[in-house]
């Protein structure tokens, strides 16, 4: 591209049953500075209208686009997966991933964008959570990466997410061929942050936050800051979720890594390769020595 032209960048929004937030997230994208974007909104099958907006939406709006509708796709994940699948990646020089209740800061695309330039294929951000009593946290992901913290964790919320073409139209060709497979992965987030790092793409986590996150009793993964979030991982944990969930990346992105992620023996020798922070290591050693994974 041309020193002076905008970054072309295609932003994937997964939608369902959003109306409450829906709009307020779309305006901000929109607002994004210093970049040429183009909105594609895949809506699950909702029941509260969300649909009818988005068409009415993309009807006036030059840069907003409706995949078709009508799919049951069943989690944020799936619909994620088909927009990847169904996009024209290849036309964009980056493209980024939405969730449809947050609200993006104006720099947020073009922050990714210049980390891209400067020599990273993908990037990710802290977020700023926040809940309707007006209670804001700021979510750090950004300690060093590790050597296989990729097949136990995200590099973050997806709608962080900003992907080089060239990563983009590698994951996407990734989504054809194995589409069976990537759906038994039930976090885009977390898959998307294994392939790229598996394939050996440099990937950048910025410790400035891009986004307010939103929270509410409809996140299906939300902030880990407080009791109750973290009981819920613990039993994520005990009930074998996790561990299946870590087989299934192994299994589909580099299988001679599952006899490992399978030993207690190997997890307890190199906890400090597994995950980025340090009190995730001593959770996950605690776990691991209890035998709940």
């Amino acid at each position: 591209m041309q020193a002076s032209e905008k970054p072309r960048i295609a932003v994937l929004l997964a939608a369902y049953r959003g109306m409450r937030w829906i709009e307020k997230q779309i305006d901000s994208i929109l607002c994004q500075e210093q970049v040429e974007l183009h909105l594609y909104i895949s809506v699950d099958f909702s029941d509260d209208g969300t649909e009818e907006w988005v068409r009415q939406k993309a009807s006036s709006t030059a840069n907003i686009t409706l995949l078709p509708t009508g799919e049951r796709f069943g989690s944020a994940g799936l619909n994620f997966y088909r927009l990847l699948r169904d996009v024209p990646l290849e036309n964009y020089h980056a493209t980024a991933l939405a969730d449809q209740d947050d609200i993006w800061f104006p720099d947020k695309l073009i922050r990714g964008w210049e980390t891209i330039v400067n020599g990273y294929d993908a990037y990710s951000s802290n977020v700023i959570a926040f809940w309707p009593d007006g209670k804001k946290k700021t979510l750090d992901k950004a300690q060093p990466q590790t050597e296989y913290d990729h097949f136990f964790e995200a590099a973050g919320p997806g709608c962080t997410y900003i992907m080089s073409c060239r990563v983009a139209s590698s994951l996407q060709r990734f989504l054809y061929l194995e589409k069976d497979k990537v759906n038994s992965v039930f976090l885009h987030d977390w898959f998307i942050y294994a392939f790229c790092r598996n394939e050996g793409y440099q990937w950048y986590i910025d410790s400035n936050a891009g986004l307010y996150y939103r929270q509410h009793e409809s996140n299906q993964i939300g902030a880990n800051v407080n009791v109750a979030a973290y009981r819920k991982r613990v039993a994520m944990i005990r009930s074998g979720w996790y561990r299946d969930q870590i087989i299934s990346l192994a299994r589909i992105l580099k299988p001679e890594m599952i006899s490992k992620f399978n030993s207690r023996f190997f997890l307890v020798f190199n906890i400090l390769k597994l995950r980025r922070r340090y009190r995730d290591r001593f959770y996950f050693l605690v776990m691991i020595v209890l035998g709940f994974y």
